[in-house]
């Protein structure tokens, strides 16, 4: 086999192997952006179906990193490639690569963003919730332990009993 035959096979696994990373990379983002959805609702079920999903993606991801090592330190402008057209098309797909990777650790942050601000509000209903029931419990306790009186109750104002009255005439002589 002709040495310029296995460059050209070297460049097209290159090249098949960015094609690669980059459907990974947009199969990440789109589950980012579900994820970051998911966050926002507090779907756990959904986040936890999409962090498994996910784990596989990143898998298949660092396959692919570990396969493209070899290719790290090549010159590029040593590469012999069929045509300047798949060069060009698979610098093109690299660069894409990099700026979906940005993405991808944007939204990452972005949900873990999302994720801590449900758990702060989670958070403060659950304190909301504890300070409610101290407060009846309290009230509770202080209606128990209050010791009851025997008394009469008040009649309400404006009755008129017939046989009762306040005689403060009697007071004074």
């Amino acid at each position: 086999m002709p040495e310029s035959t296995q460059q050209f096979e070297a460049t097209d696994r290159l090249a098949e192997l960015i094609r690669k990373k980059r459907q990974v990379l947009l199969q990440l983002r789109e589950l980012g952006k579900r994820e970051l959805g998911f966050a926002t609702e507090g779907d756990a079920g959904m986040l936890l179906q999409l962090a498994t999903a996910k784990q596989h993606l990143v898998t298949a991801l660092q396959m692919v990193e570990r396969q493209l090592n070899p290719y790290r330190d090549d010159d590029p402008d040593r590469r012999a490639w069929r045509s300047q057209a798949d060069r060009g098309a698979c610098a093109e797909q690299a660069d894409e690569c990099r700026g979906l990777l940005a993405e991808v650790v944007t939204l990452e942050k972005a949900h873990e963003r999302a994720m801590q601000q449900r758990r702060d509000a989670v958070a403060a209903q659950l304190r909301s919730a504890v300070s409610a029931r101290q407060a009846a419990g309290a009230y509770q306790k202080y209606r128990v332990d209050s010791p009851t009186r025997e008394t009469s109750p008040t009649p309400p104002l404006g009755s008129v009993n017939s046989t009762s009255t306040l005689d403060m005439a009697s007071d004074l002589r």
